[in-house]
């Protein structure tokens, strides 16, 4: 694997950026910890040092005999052979009367307490003392004491370099164990078919792990329910377009057997007249059926849209249609008032809506559209209502309709029943209701579609 690999790996691996942090903030606190650690010990040596200098020299000032330097370093025999301390004894005019037993030659002065002197290609610590009798000097060399107080301080590194890869370790498994669940969902999801939307189980994770398995779930089902609706859908289709494809199929066989006779020009003309209609059919089947699969599936962001104004546009789009059948289409009422909706869906809401009035009453009839609003519970409400003098829907068929491909009984208007399952799924996804009812002023049905968070 290449080092960029391997980055990339640490970078986007949750177990990997612990791992790293953690591991990274124990060593930079180690580090810092052992560094203060080494500080503090070398300054505590120091003073320990500094202090048995002082205390030698207190002890010195008062049993020094006072004698010439050769005979000095046979008497003080305790200081001899001790290399890292040099104690020099003056008698008060300046005369030099004991120096111990030592290679070092210090300078012939003496600056009362603690002092640094440059002599003999190193540095020495000097304390000095000076009584009415004589003036005791005690003097180390430093390389010698930092030798010692390194030592001293190392001995405080010890505990530190051993708990720190053993607090890795713990880190490690912590983090290892924390994260098994997740690899265990991950394993699960893993192992599954294509079409396995069962729900994972979330027994075991951790709070901030079982929101996210508990929103799959939901996904899940919400694509199991996508998946069945699909199914239902495809097979609905195949259903119903099986039957005007066998009448087309016959239509045409038909015609292949007429000839150019006087007598079958008349039956040819039924026939394709017959086959005309039978593809207009099938035309407007594969039409509703795309508008339908388009808009279970359309996330078009949405926009304010005035209400009024696209019901106006709509009635005017088949004002045609309507004088075809020499039916009476109007708008009855238009409040004014937006809806947040993606305008082209709603559009076809309001044309099936329309459409379907106008195709089930009778020639001759009425059929009035009214925007109209009110004030309830939740704020401003807008309604639509699409009203007609056509036969109706008996009340025991009222919810059936909104099922694909269902048709009234005895209905002798042509359509494939998809025009109520298109206003439906449309009308849910805006957060609208539909309602079928029976017209107070015309006789006929009244659907209204009504509209909840409006402006």
């Amino acid at each position: 694997m290449s080092p960029k690999k391997a980055r990339s790996r640490v970078t986007h691996s949750l177990r990997g950026r612990l791992l790293w942090y953690l591991l990274a903030a124990i060593t930079i606190a180690a580090v810092a910890q052992a560094f203060i650690a080494y500080r503090t010990a070398l300054a505590d040596a120091d003073q320990i040092f500094d202090y048995h200098m002082q205390q030698m020299a207190l002890s010195l000032r008062s049993r020094v005999p006072l004698a010439n330097s050769e005979e000095a370093g046979n008497v003080d025999t305790p200081l001899t052979g001790n290399d890292d301390l040099v104690v020099q004894v003056w008698s008060p005019d300046g005369v030099q009367v004991f120096r111990s037993v030592s290679h070092a030659r210090l300078p012939q002065r003496a600056v009362l307490g603690f002092s640094n002197v440059r002599a003999n290609g190193t540095t020495y610590r000097i304390f000095s003392i000076q009584t009415n009798a004589q003036t005791v000097q005690v003097a180390q060399d430093l390389a010698v004491r930092r030798s010692m107080a390194s030592n001293l301080a190392l001995r405080t590194l010890g505990p530190i370099a051993v708990m720190m890869p053993i607090l890795m370790l713990v880190v490690w498994w912590v983090v290892s164990g924390s994260l098994e669940p997740v690899a265990r969902v991950r394993k699960q999801l893993a192992s599954r078919q294509a079409d396995d939307l069962s729900a994972v189980s979330d027994a075991g994770l951790p709070d901030e792990v079982r929101p996210l398995v508990q929103e799959l779930n939901l996904l899940f089902g919400r694509v199991r329910q996508a998946f069945d609706t699909q199914q239902t859908f495809v097979a609905d289709a195949a259903h119903e377009l099986r039957t005007p494809l066998a009448a087309l199929k016959l239509q045409v066989q038909s015609l292949e057997r007429s000839d150019s006779r006087a007598d079958c020009v008349e039956a040819r003309k039924v026939a394709i007249a017959r086959l005309s209609a039978g593809i207009e059919r099938a035309t407007r089947l594969v039409e509703q059926l795309l508008v339908l699969a388009r808009q279970e599936a359309n996330e078009a962001p949405r926009q304010p849209v005035e209400l009024a104004t696209l019901a106006k546009r709509a009635v005017a789009d088949l004002i045609g249609v309507a004088q075809n059948k020499h039916i009476d289409l109007g708008m009855q009422r238009d409040d004014a008032g937006t809806v947040e909706a993606q305008p082209e869906a709603l559009m076809i809401l309001l044309r099936n809506l329309v459409d379907n009035a106008i195709k089930y009453t009778p020639a001759g009839g009425t059929v009035d559209v009214s925007v109209a609003a009110e004030q309830g519970p939740g704020g401003r409400h807008l309604s639509v209502t699409v009203e007609d003098s056509g036969p109706g829907i008996p009340a025991e068929e009222r919810e059936r309709v909104f099922d694909r491909f269902y048709r009234v009984p005895g209905s002798d208007a042509a359509g494939s029943g998809l025009g109520l399952a298109i206003i439906k799924a449309i009308a849910e996804r805006h957060g609208a209701t539909l309602t079928l009812g029976e017209s107070t002023r015309l006789k006929g049905l009244a659907a209204t579609v009504r509209f909840v968070h409006t402006t």
